[in-house]
Parts: C-alpha cells; structure tokens; sequence
C-alpha cells in the first residue's frame, strides 16, 4: 500500500521527543506525538467491572480527543505507522491505545522502540518492527488496576474516620509505613553509654600514631555487646594501662583492589543524585528525562544526550562498550583501561532489554565540560554524574596499600590501620559517595599518620592515653536516597514510580523534611496506624513484593491478568469487608481524650482530625458543634536552606497570612523571606526562583524572587513540569469541582489529567 509517497508516520509521547527523532529521520517520515497517554480509566467512578473479570472501563482522557482526531488524520496518508513510545510496560501500553485508536484508518501498525535518542539506534529499531506485546501492556493494566482499585475502596476509609481528601495507596502507603516504623525506632531507643581509649604511641624511630582499645581478655568491644559502661570503669582501665608496656604483635600489609560500581540504574541515580545534590528523586528523574528527550546543541539542534532513565537493567550495548573503551583509551591511557569489559550482573526481577543510564555519545566532543554553556545547572549536575559513572564503570579498579598493626599491653589489645591509594583506576574519573558519616568507632588515623618504619616485636613507647564519653545512636531516618534503596531491595514498587511515591507522601502531607531526612507527620503516623492496623495483611512489604513479581510474571508469560487480579483482589476484599463494617468504631478510636470538659455542654473535649489539622471538638456532637483550635501551634518545618543574614538554618512558619521563611535564631535574627516553591522561573535569561507571596488584599500568589527585575507572576502553584504540548518548563496546579486536581500550562493552557489517588 502506497500512501502520499510512502511516507511513514512516526508516534512518540512527548513534543520534545518528537523534534529530536524529526531531526534524526527527514522528509521521508512524519514525527508527531500523543502528548503522554490519550487513554485511562475514568477519573470520577472506580472504572473497572470487578464481578466480570477485572474488565476496565477505559475512556477517552479530557482534552485528547482533538490529539486522536490529529493522529487519525496523518494516519490516513501514509504507508505505516511506527508507534515509538518509551520502551517499558507504560510505553508499551501507551502505544496500544494509540494503535487502537488510529487502526480504523490505517490498519498497518507497527511497535518500534529504542534506548537513545540517536541516529543508530533509531534506524536500528525501524529496522526490526514488531507487534505491539500484549503480555507487557496486560502487565501495566493489572499495576494500573490494582492501584486504581486500592486507591477508590481503601482512601474513602480513610475520609470516614479522618477527612476527606486524603487517599491510600497500594505501594504508596507501604512506602509511608517504612518512613513511620523508623520513626518509632527511634522514638523507642535508649542510648547506651560507652566510653573508648585511644593510646598515643611512639615508634623506635620517633613516629607517633594513635591506636584504639579494641579487645580486653578474650572479649572484643563492641557498643552493643560488651563496652567500657561508664566514666569509672574506664578509669579503672585507664590506670590499668598506664602501667602496661606496649609491644607490636602483629603487622599486617597487604593490597585491597577497589573495584568500580556498574553504571547507573533508575534507582541508583536517584540515590547518588539526592545524595550529592540535596535534589528531591522527582527532580531528578524530570532533570534525566529532558537529558534523554533532547537538548539543543547550538548548531547540532536538538540531541538526546543519555539513554532512557527508567531501568534495572545494567547491560551495555557492544557499540557502547567499543565506544567508551576507545575514549578511555585516548583520554586516560592503555594503563586504565582493563584488558577485556567490565561485565555487571543484573538483578532477576529486571527487564534486561534495557540497558543502563549511560551518555549516547562517547567522544571528546560530547564531554559534559563542553557541553555546560548548553545545559541548565541541573542538567550539567546530572549528565556529568551519569557521564563518570558510566566512564568509571569500564576502567581498571584502584589500588591501595593496606597496613594494620596490632598492639598489645597486657589483657589489652589495641588496633591502628589505614590505606593509602597507590593506583587510582576509576577514581581518576568518579569518586563514591559516603552512604553514611563516619562513625565514632572507626580508626581516628590517617594513612599518612601511619609510621614507615615500625617491626613486630618492638616496644612502644605510650605518650598519652584518651578517655572518650560516647552514646550509641539511634538508627538513622531515612533519606530519600536510602528511602529509594531500601525499596529496591524489598522489591517494592519499579524504580521507575519511587519518584512519584515520594513526591505524593509530600503533597499528602503525611511526611516532612526534617534535615535533609524524611520524618512522619502526625497525620502520615495517625494514617499509618489505621491502615497497618486494620490492612495488616495488604500494606506490608512481603504482600506488595509478591504483587511486584505477579506483574513481572505477567510480562514474562508466566501468568495471566484475571490469575494476578484474583491473588490481589481475594484477601484484599476479605479486609477491606471486616472494615467496613467498623467505620465508626475505627473514627471513635482516633479521638484523643483531653480531660477538658466543653464550656457549653459539659461533655467531655476531645482531639478530632480536619482538613487543616487537629482540632478540639465537643463528644456530644452533632448535639452540641462547639470547637476550637488547639493552643500548641504546629513546630516550624526545617529546610536545607540558609539565612542569607547569619547563615543559621531557615524554617517554615505558619502567620496570619500563610507560611512564610523565618530564621531558626528568631528573635535574635528577625530575617523573614517568602516561601520557595523550589521552582525555576520560566522565564528567558532568568535565574530566579518562584516564590509564595502575598498581595495587599491578602490573596496569595506566586512571583519570582528577582523582582522588579524579572515581574513574572501567577496565582496558581507552580510545578516543575514540563508541558508535553509546548515545551513551556512549567505547569500550575488547579482543582475544580467538576475535574478535580489537574495541571494546566499557563501558556498554552494545556491540561494534563493527574490521577491523585495513586501507587
């Protein structure tokens, strides 16, 4: 069949996507995009017939279908259509609703999909068209299903007995219950005094170094086993040890090979990008996603820059291999590069036709040195960091010269170790981050403070000996970076949606930032407690794991859709009926005593739940409606920034007029800025950054914090995502009460529905 010169129609997601492959392809392709997906499940009704095998009720997303009727028309002129969305299940399932869509009029359709946005990997896919694979997409619908169905019967639970508005959600909520139970860990932990010695010692030949008390008898000292326990019992060991003499017993030398990390998958660039940066996980993935989508390179146009950023694949391509192997080659040397490839292994669970996150070009040109005039901060952050991992990961390992020595005096057994790098290899290039700060219990030298020249048998001579007051610490809360790892390793929810999870625990208000760490509210704790105690078998990690691999199970055709929906759907119907018929019972048990008495009535005042927080109630309601606010106000929420007058931490306090930035050193330090929205002005050649203000009638809006140089401003919640239908940098967020929540553009308005009660 020949339509308009044979010409082929191509069918991406995203505009930005679109003009990088137009560039790659010419005249003999059309590119055009869906502008994310055109098809879901309804917005206001559950939308999926339960009783007739789990069959969803999909309709038309509002404001697509003037995209359908555009993809149906191009489609009528060509010879076959080419639906390239991402290559994962949601791409997959994407690209099912297009080629449903558009079959009417043009019957011959293909699935093409690739993991760059480059010249060979484009022609490559169009080289090897497929079906569209119903497995995958049976996949996405199930994960689409189940949330759907645990976010509309589980979230009304939650309107019953606290508020409306709040929502639930199958992995979402088993997220939140991590975050709460560290935090009872360490509401919970008792520290435990330990004291630790440290000898100061001089070698024959006048080195001094420090070695700390680790072994008394045969008992080696550990804080949470046996320890010096107190100020006394140190000193008694203290004097014990002054009279000592202190003999080498044991010097051991040898070589450590420090081996690179394989390069970055979605979850571990969202780990080591938070750490480094302090970035949120959703601004790092939207960061990666324009990096892969395409940025413009001058004369170059428009250039996909990385590989697609959601995997859990480690798997490099040959040509990318050759490719880097022969930069590092011509960049470092034939010293640093190893005799064959660095071979990674990839987890079982992952979809090994990816592969990992690395630059698409390989070459001096592409250095991200070179390309920073071209990129925004972020994004030079980002595909510098991918960029030495990727190159780090193919290099030869480090080196180092390990020495420990062993010194004992008496029933005492001191230690003194250290290394020195003697052959960098892959930290020429890319330095691992710390996942945790030292702790007080690792060895205090430095390799350089190590002696030379010291023996086996040598006496030492004890120049001070250093009693140190120590207390073990609780375990740590988690950051987003290790919050992103610990569910990678319970096999909880895709990297690919731990972006999302977080940023909805935020929106919600169930979590905070507390120092960089993520802390429970006490909504997110009151909201724990309930689902915990009353889903315990659906928000558990071994429950939401094993759905996990049901949907893997699905794409690998070793399960259908109805048999998955059945092992989720039978336990969770059998709780969610106990509940049900416990609603008030559960809405009493929140209610807090207060042993007030109501000053109209006489009942008792208790402690309820609103949509702006606790508040105290009268028992007898609806009887007597008498309310108040509760006295204590909420805490100032911690931030990562600093007071621009005195360097002191800023904090977030509520006034009057809404939240506000003050410094934590008030009233001493009486600095006060508008809230940051943490949003970019969009702006051209503007640096600003969007801020909460106020106008003189008292209505809240946002501006840039540049003002009056920049005079940008808008009424409506900035966010910082990019519009799929023009490219403008931001969206705002709007809620009506026929739609909902949805985000609109401010330039081209836009809409993008945003399904609220999700993962």
């Amino acid at each position: 069949m020949t339509k308009e010169n044979g010409k082929k129609l191509v069918i991406v997601e995203s505009p930005a996507k679109a003009k990088t492959i137009n560039k790659i392809l010419g005249k003999d392709y059309k590119v055009t995009a869906s502008v994310g997906h055109i098809i879901d499940l309804p917005k206001t009704r559950l939308g999926v017939d339960i009783d007739n095998g789990f069959e969803p009720e999909y309709t038309v997303i509002e404001g697509k279908n003037d995209v359908i009727r555009k993809l149906k028309s191009e489609a009528k002129g060509v010879s076959e259509i080419l639906v390239a969305t991402d290559p994962d299940r949601e791409g997959e399932a994407i690209a099912y609703f297009i080629a449903d869509s558009v079959r009417k009029v043009n019957s011959n359709i293909f699935r093409i999909e690739f993991n760059e946005i480059t010249r060979p990997a484009v022609l490559k896919a169009l080289d090897h068209p497929r079906s569209i694979d119903q497995h995958r997409v049976e996949a996405q619908q199930a994960r689409r299903v189940m949330d759907r169905i645990v976010g509309y019967q589980v979230s009304p639970v939650l309107w019953q007995t606290i508020y409306k508005g709040l929502s639930a959600g199958r992995v979402q909520s088993v997220a939140l219950r991590l975050i709460c139970e560290r935090e009872a860990e360490i509401d919970a932990f008792k520290p435990v005094e330990y004291w630790s010695i440290t000898a100061e010692l001089q070698t024959a030949s006048q080195e001094n170094f420090l070695a700390r008390l680790v072994q008394i008898g045969k008992e080696k000292l550990d804080p949470n086993k046996f320890h010096i326990g107190s100020e006394g019992e140190a000193k008694r060991h203290y004097e014990q040890l002054q009279q000592e003499t202190y003999r080498v017993t044991k010097i051991k030398r040898d070589k450590v090979t420090k081996r690179p990390g394989p390069p970055f998958i979605t979850s571990t660039l969202q780990q080591d990008a938070s750490r480094r940066f302090s970035m949120s996980t959703s601004r790092v993935m939207s960061t990666a996603q324009k990096l892969y989508e395409g940025i413009q390179l001058g004369d170059k146009g428009e250039v996909g820059l990385i590989t697609y950023m959601r995997t859990d694949s480690t798997r490099i391509s040959p040509e990318a291999l050759d490719a880097v192997r022969t930069y590092i080659a011509e960049s470092y040397g034939s010293e640093y590069l190893p005799p064959k490839p660095n071979i990674y292994k990839t987890k079982k669970s992952a979809q090994d036709a990816h592969e990992a996150i690395r630059p698409t070009y390989l070459n001096s040109e592409y250095e991200p040195k070179k390309l920073k005039k071209y990129l925004t901060p972020d994004q030079f952050k980002i595909y510098d960091l991918i960029w030495k991992r990727f190159v780090a990961s193919q290099l030869k390992p480090a080196i180092a010269d390990r020495l420990s020595i062993e010194i004992t005096a008496g029933e005492y057994r001191f230690r003194a170790s250290g290394e020195v790098i003697t052959f960098r290899g892959y930290l020429l290039v890319y330095q691992p981050e710390a996942e945790e700060k030292k702790s007080d219990d690792e060895d205090d030298n430095l390799p350089e403070n190590l002696p030379k020249q010291i023996a086996e048998g040598e006496i030492l001579k004890l120049l001070e000996l250093l009693m140190k007051q120590h207390f073990t610490k609780p375990p740590a809360r988690y950051s987003e970076s290790s919050l992103v790892k610990m569910m990678d390793n319970l096999g909880i929810g895709r990297p690919s949606t731990y972006a999302q999870i977080i940023a909805t625990l935020f929106q919600r208000k169930y979590i905070e930032k507390l120092e960089r760490a993520l802390a429970p509210t006490e909504l997110g704790k009151t909201v724990n407690a309930l689902l915990v105690k009353h889903f315990p078998n659906i928000f558990n990690v071994q429950f939401t794991a094993e759905m996990e691999n049901g949907l893997d199970k699905i794409e690998a055709h070793e399960s259908s859709y109805r048999q998955a929906m059945d092992e989720f759907y039978i336990p969770f119907k059998e709780t969610l009926d106990k509940v049900s018929g416990k609603i008030k019972e559960i809405k009493l048990s929140l209610q807090k005593d207060t042993g007030e008495a109501c000053d109209v009535c006489g009942k008792p005042m208790v402690i309820k739940w609103g949509r702006n927080g606790q508040f105290l109630a009268c028992s007898g309601f609806p009887e007597c409606k008498n309310t108040r606010p509760l006295e204590t106000p909420p805490p100032p929420e911690e931030t990562d920034e600093k007071c621009p007058t005195c360097g002191s931490p800023m904090v977030i306090k509520r006034g009057r007029y809404g939240e506000f930035m003050a410094c934590s050193r008030y009233p001493e330090c009486k600095t006060t800025k508008p809230l940051s929205t943490g949003v970019s002005c969009p702006e051209d050649n503007c640096n600003g950054t969007l801020v909460q203000k106020q106008s003189r009638r008292g209505k809240i809006f946002f501006g840039c914090d540049q003002y009056p140089k920049c005079q940008f401003a808008m009424w409506n919640k900035p966010r910082a995502t990019t519009c799929p239908k023009c490219n403008y940098s931001i969206m705002e967020e709007k809620t009506t009460r026929k739609d909902g929540f949805y985000l609109q553009c401010p330039k081209c308005k836009h809409r993008e529905m945003v399904e609220e009660l999700t993962g």
